[in-house]
């Protein structure tokens, strides 16, 4: 994958350089011919006669005009393959996790964070800033939604899942997605806006009776005018134009509100309007679920393309009035100000059942296309079963985390086969417990958004997820970080106690470590045989070796670990889960390899 990347780069490249190199050269050529023409004009009218002199300069200015035309054409090419050496590079930077070169993740609002921040679903160097290539502010929102679902849509995921399938494949589709809007613009498409529009309050009524009025004052205008200029009437017009700028100042307010609403959504438009037309242009052979969403775009009758042209045919007449001079003078010659708020407002209510549709359908595309991208880049990882007749609570082969290097991914096997069980999970410091509960939970995030997981099989039924994994305190709401995950950790014991049809899968990270030894084994205890049987699974990682014995006295409970070594003065650690309690511990290790001094174990 890496060196397919590598290859196009430097290919692009390649095409880039000559092109550069003959862009210059034109730029040459058409400064020549502008000053060429000048000088040619100029002597012809001081050798010859002033015909042959317009003649020259006129020939000139033709010759200038093919140059720039040819010119912009190949700048634009230039800017396309720039472009799209830039999504190469992007690529790679986010197959290799190469955060120093990706974007910086865009700000999000989300109701619950806890997820999130436990699993490094949003931030900095978070699943969200991998697999965020989305181009639109709510594809980006939806993404961080989908990414960040405690309780799973199953038939929603499973949609997304058949889309995400198909558009994996399409690897010039998503491209040409991303490329077509990155010509238009840089900045991000801002759906907000052009729904806002529709929502704005037009006086329609009003509207339709002003334009004839307009219309009409403006004829009689221009009639009396003439009969004045031409035909030694008195100037009556005068007398009719305080009628109609009177007129114009009585609706003026109306007008404003009207066309600077057009105003405001003319770039969005402009963006939107050229994703429309490549999605009307695009094949959807063999993808019957890509096809399915886009189908708003597929209508041959009303093309959406064709009714955002007439909003912006509209909107480029509005902003002529942008200059004061020229907006007076088409306002004396035609009633412009109320003939383009009137089919702006037409066009708006033409357009209000479908525009807020296909905004939705972009945004979702969008978001689909970050998912499917990450499926394409990650060609190992399979598409997840979550489905309530599994046979197994949980069943994954090769899982791993995708926030970690291929070179250095570790990947397990894993499996919970009925409700009730709890894992417990022991292992020295630094030996991967923490980032197997985070394994397993950001692969589940993955699941539910539609995504492929990093894992040769999983197999879950639907499940909510809880997680006690970072706990932090809190200066300004009093809290210590013992009372915080006192406070979590009930949150989760409220959540098995609710009515609710789907089971419960946790997972906490040092139980009760913001406390002392005697009491945190016995509180942990206490906790975990609260969660033996009940309607829930998860894993519980500790140091406490002690809590190992609840598997003895019931079946519910399990034991997993990793273990480490130490290997010519230093420790080893190969990730691997295996089962039953850790026989190891390496505190002392780590202090007595880093200079610390220890005593001597009783």
């Amino acid at each position: 994958m890496e060196a397919s990347l590598n290859f196009q780069i430097e290919r692009l490249s390649r095409r880039l350089n000559p092109l550069h190199e003959k862009s210059n050269r034109i730029a040459l050529l058409r400064l020549t011919v502008a000053l060429g023409g000048l000088v040619i004009a100029i002597l012809a009218a001081i050798f010859w006669n002033g015909t042959l002199a317009w003649f020259f300069a006129a020939l000139a200015f033709f010759i200038f005009l093919a140059v720039a035309y040819w010119h912009r054409r190949l700048d634009h090419w230039i800017e396309t393959l720039t472009l799209w050496r830039a999504l190469k590079m992007d690529q790679r930077a986010r197959l290799n996790l190469d955060w120093e070169n990706l974007p910086p993740p865009r700000p999000l609002m989300l109701r619950d964070n806890s997820l999130a921040f436990d699993l490094d679903l949003t931030g900095f160097r978070s699943l969200h800033q991998l697999t965020d290539v989305t181009i639109s502010r709510h594809g980006t929102q939806l993404l961080a939604e989908w990414l960040t679902q405690a309780r799973p849509d199953v038939n929603a995921l499973n949609i997304r899942q058949a889309i995400v399938r198909e558009l994996k494949t399409r690897t010039r589709f998503r491209e040409r997605f991303r490329l077509t809007y990155r010509l238009v613009l840089k900045r991000e498409l801002e759906g907000d806006n052009l729904l806002a529009w529709l929502k704005t309050e037009s006086p329609s009524a009003r509207l339709r009776w002003t334009l004839p009025v307009a219309a009409l004052l403006v004829a009689v205008n221009l009639i009396l005018f003439i009969l004045w200029q031409f035909f030694s009437y008195p100037p009556y017009f005068i007398a009719s134009l305080v009628g109609y700028a009177a007129f114009y100042y009585w609706n003026q307010s109306t007008l404003e509100t009207v066309l600077n609403a057009v105003m405001r959504v003319n770039t969005e438009f402009e963006k939107l309007s050229a994703l429309v037309q490549y999605l009307e242009r695009a094949s959807y052979a063999n993808v019957p679920h890509l096809a399915k969403l886009c189908a708003p775009f597929q209508n041959k009758t009303s093309a959406p393309s064709q009714q955002l042209r007439r909003v912006q045919f509209i909107s480029t007449g509005v902003s002529l009035r942008s200059n004061p001079l020229l907006a007076v003078l088409l306002n004396l010659i035609l009633p412009w100000d109320f003939l383009f708020a009137f089919l702006a407002d037409r066009q708006r209510a033409r357009v209000a059942q479908t525009l807020p549709e296909w905004v939705r359908v972009i945004h979702e595309l969008d978001a689909l296309i970050a998912l499917a991208n990450f499926a394409w880049l990650n060609p190992d990882a399979t598409f997840p079963e979550i489905r309530a007749d599994a046979d197994a609570v949980l069943r994954t082969e090769k899982i791993g985390h995708p926030l970690i290097p291929a070179a250095a991914r570790v990947t397990n096997d894993f499996e919970i086969q009925s409700l009730g069980q709890v894992e417990i999970l022991t292992g020295s410091n630094m030996a991967g417990k923490s980032t197997f509960l985070k394994t397993l939970g950001i692969n589940f995030c993955l699941a539910y958004a539609g995504a492929p997981v990093l894992a040769s099989q999983f197999i879950a039924q639907p499940l909510r997820l809880h997680t006690c994994i970072r706990i932090t305190d809190s200066i300004v709401d009093g809290f210590s970080y013992f009372y915080a995950e006192v406070k979590c950790l009930k949150a989760l014991l409220e959540e098995l106690r609710g009515d609710d049809e789907l089971p419960l899968f946790y997972l906490i990270d040092e139980i009760f470590r913001g406390t002392n030894n005697r009491e945190r084994l016995l509180g942990s205890r206490a906790y975990i045989q609260a969660l033996l049987g009940a309607r829930s699974v998860g894993l519980i990682a500790t140091h406490d070796l002690e809590l190992a014995h609840l598997a003895d006295a019931n079946s519910h409970a399990h034991n997993y670990h990793f273990r480490d070594d130490v290997r010519e003065g230093r420790l080893v650690f190969d990730y691997q889960l295996r089962a039953g309690p850790c026989p190891t511990t390496n505190a002392l290790k780590i202090m007595e390899l880093e200079g610390l001094p220890i005593a001597a174990p009783n």
